[in-house]
């Protein structure tokens, strides 16, 4: 339930290099809307997967990063990835010439 779901091993993805703001997630990830991004951002930082840090200037700028915690996932991340190429190249491997065509 921390990582599952279709947004937030994608969140985490974006994140494992370090901080970025929410509207530029939102731009790295497209089909999510802000309101989705916002609610598993929160969902994240309250499972202490990420951190928010919020900067004192005007106007307000939020910056979300992987926690000491979080960045434990780097591997899990880094081998889902890994396992998506293959499965790509597998799935794309096995389809039929006249299915390509289609």
């Amino acid at each position: 339930m921390v990582i599952g779901g279709k947004w937030k091993s994608v969140i985490l993805w974006h994140l494992k290099r370090g901080g970025r703001r929410s509207g530029e997630l939102q731009r790295l990830i497209p089909g999510i809307t802000r309101k989705m991004l916002t609610q598993q951002l929160r969902e994240l930082e309250r499972d202490g997967v990420v951190s928010r840090k919020v900067f004192g200037v005007v106007p307000p700028k939020v910056e979300y990063s992987l926690s000491e915690y979080g960045r434990t996932l780097r591997p899990l991340l880094e081998e889902l990835c890994d396992w998506g190429k293959r499965h790509e190249r597998r799935t794309t491997r096995d389809q039929k010439p006249e299915a390509l065509a289609a």
